[in-house]
């Protein structure tokens, strides 16, 4: 007889991992002879034994249909609703089983009754018409097809991007709506004051005018300049408390959905961990969708595959370079992250010295329009290339700083935000700091909503006249000096991300000055989805170093949020603005907080005309005395957040070791059914010797 050698199963441990332990939970298996000799039962009683049960668990009669829970240690008789109630081509297990699953269930109804039974097939195909109905929906979803397309040639980190720029168009969406429900149609329906002037196209005005933001634009709806009490006047109802809760909520609900979406990718990146891989032999054998029939999808799914695998053999083949590095190598390697860091902050302080001589050059006059309109663009100009060739140049740096190909990418995207974000901010900075004019917030709306058409400008220009150009040099004369010199386009994920959330923080922090900002960055989104799109199909080839896309779109969402930061400290600089101005009689704000009014004023009178309980419990909720219950609850929220999470990873603990008990009960059985197959075939010998 074959000797065959004892397997012993364990599981590696990553860093999220807390200690493996046996799980303590007992399964039902058949009352056999062989029950007493599992694996997974020696390791239960062992780990039971230390613990002090001596008890072994007693086991009933009766198979377990995958639907059965366990509870405190045994099965309980009756399915789990949830998988009992799920149709059999949903359950993962082979078609002897599904088999066997569905006897099990025929003999339930005739156990069960009539009402319930029919109870549990209704809830079925209810079921079934809601997964038909969600499918129905999915395939609603703009630019679906679209998206396919483009994970399938370029993989899911390209994909990414697309989808992140869908949902900041369903974001903007819903920013303009709220800004027609409190602001644009109560001005609409109840009007303006009668001091107002007619909206109406005088002489001065030129089709300039709706690139600089002035004369005829100055004073449409577009800026705050525009909106002004009118017959809704009412001590709680009216256009500035209308104005102050519209733009307050899109903040308020711009925060809350962009928290949540990073919460939730945090919490998927966490569940996988940074030492995740996914089995190879399934990629390749189970990864295939045999419902594909069109020969173009059957290509854009083996691209997907293909691409998939690039990047799980980059990450392994780092991994392993990684491991074997010396300390020696180490230490160069720290040595020279420090140096590159230093020139990135030398490059960075050139940029921003660079932004502050443009804004100074843009005060001075020039008699030509065109020498005008550039004066006037200067600060977004200057501000757009420095955007444009320093993160170039800090993607070069940070390929030699010896990272994986996905650090790489939120390295250079780490650097290259905080050179966006700081700039935008050294720009209202400066725009802030020489506001001393009359209604200096249509003048700031005026810079946002530049920065805003310039934007899209470069972005078309960029795909237009440069990628465009350079593709068709490629194609037709492609041994030429210059196509060699320029080489093959591949879409950069980060820098062109960088751009949506460059653009979306602008949106944010100019919609108190210019309430259509919304519109405009809808609009030149759903232009943007367009002409990326072009640029991707027609103008690039697939990048050839794949990355994990889900790690990246955590940090895509953690900039917008960086971005929503910004905007909710220059609304607070602007609240205090106002109050200066009511103070200063030189300066009067215009718009709804006109007449020396501000925000404080506006809501002081609302909250003196209600009744006396409620005034009580307004000050009550801004005084200093709620601050200590509100702590407490919080700590207590924290707290039970903790503890879930602490259950959690604990649950997963062991079922991962539920897995590994699992695979070695297999091995033990399949050993054991072989041996009494050599046995019974050596006894069936003997007999025909015998005889």
């Amino acid at each position: 007889m074959e000797e065959h050698g004892t397997v012993n199963f364990m599981r590696l441990l990553s860093d999220e991992s807390t200690r493996s332990t046996v799980s303590s939970d007992s399964c039902e298996y058949y009352q056999t002879e062989i029950f007493d000799q599992l694996p997974s039962v020696q390791a239960i009683r062992a780990e039971q034994n230390r613990q002090g049960f001596g008890e072994p668990c007693q086991a009933n009669q009766g198979g377990s249909e995958p639907g059965e829970k366990i509870s405190h240690g045994h099965l309980s008789r009756g399915p789990k609703d949830k998988t009992s109630t799920q149709p059999l081509r949903n359950l993962v297990m082979c078609i002897q089983g599904k088999r066997d699953a569905r006897d099990r269930r025929k003999m339930q109804i005739s156990n069960i009754g009539f009402w319930e039974s029919w109870r549990r097939s209704q809830t079925i195909n209810r079921m079934r018409i809601w997964a038909q109905m969600r499918g129905a929906l999915s395939g609603l979803l703009p630019w679906q097809n679209t998206l396919h397309t483009i994970k399938g040639r370029f993989g899911v980190g390209v994909k990414a991007y697309f989808v992140f720029l869908r949902y900041l168009v369903y974001l903007n969406l819903l920013h303009c709506a709220l800004i027609w429900g409190f602001i644009l149609g109560p001005t609409t329906f109840y009007g303006r004051s009668n001091s107002s002037e007619p909206l109406r196209f005088g002489r001065n005005d030129s089709v300039l005018d709706f690139f600089l933001g002035s004369g005829y634009l100055d004073r449409s709806p577009v800026f705050f300049g525009f909106y002004t009490r009118g017959s809704l006047n009412l001590p709680c109802l009216n256009t500035p408390l209308l104005y102050l809760g519209g733009i307050l909520t899109i903040l308020f609900l711009s925060l809350i959905m962009v928290v949540r979406r990073t919460t939730v990718g945090y919490k998927h990146t966490w569940m996988l961990g940074k030492r995740y891989s996914m089995n190879v032999s399934y990629k390749i054998f189970c990864g295939w969708d045999f419902n594909i029939q069109d020969p173009f999808s059957a290509t854009l799914k083996h691209s997907f595959i293909r691409n998939d695998l690039k990047l799980l053999l980059e990450e392994q083949s780092f991994s392993l370079r990684e491991a074997q590095r010396t300390l020696g190598q180490r230490v160069l390697r720290y040595l020279l992250r420090f140096i590159l860091n230093l020139l990135v902050l030398s490059l960075l302080g050139g940029a921003f010295y660079l932004i502050y001589f443009a804004i100074t050059k843009s005060e001075t006059k020039s008699e030509h329009w065109l020498g005008s309109l550039i004066l006037e663009y200067l600060p977004p100009i200057t501000i757009t290339f420095v955007n444009l060739f320093l993160p170039h140049i800090f993607r070069k740096i940070s390929s030699f700083e010896d990272y994986s190909f996905t650090t790489q990418v939120n390295a250079t995207l780490v650097r290259s935000i905080f050179l966006k974000l700081a700039s935008l901010g050294i720009y209202l900075f400066f725009v802030f700091i020489k506001q001393h004019k009359q209604c200096w917030e249509n003048i700031f709306g005026r810079e946002m909503y530049k920065l805003c058409i310039f934007n899209f400008l470069a972005t078309f220009c960029n795909a237009f006249l440069l990628n465009y150009p350079r593709k068709l040099l490629q194609e037709k004369y492609p041994s030429s000096l210059l196509a060699r010199l320029s080489g093959k386009q591949r879409f950069l994920i980060h820098f062109n991300v960088l751009d949506l959330v460059h653009s979306q923080t602008v949106s944010w922090v100019g919609v108190y000055y210019c309430p259509l900002l919304p519109l405009i960055g809808t609009v030149t989104l759903m232009a943007t989805f367009y002409i990326k799109k072009f640029g991707v199909l027609r103008c690039c080839v697939a990048e050839q170093r794949m990355f994990r896309a889900s790690s990246s779109s955590v940090l895509f969402h953690f900039m917008l949020l960086l971005g929503l930061l910004m905007a909710v400290a220059t609304l607070g600089f602007t609240f205090y603005q106002q109050n200066q101005d009511a103070v200063n009689t030189n300066m009067t704000s215009c718009g709804p907080f006109g007449n020396g009014e501000t925000v404080l004023n506006v809501t002081g009178v609302c909250v003196d005309s209600l009744p006396g309980p409620v005034q009580t419990t307004l000050h009550y909720l801004s005084s200093e005395a709620f601050a200590l219950p509100l702590i407490l609850a919080e700590i207590i929220i924290l707290t039970s957040y903790v503890s879930r999470k602490g259950a959690n990873q604990k649950a997963i603990e062991r079922l991962k070791d539920m897995l590994v008990m699992s695979s070695s009960d297999k091995r033990f059985l399949v050993k054991q059914h072989a041996t009494m197959l050599r046995q019974k075939r050596n006894t069936n010998r003997v007999r025909s010797a015998a005889i």
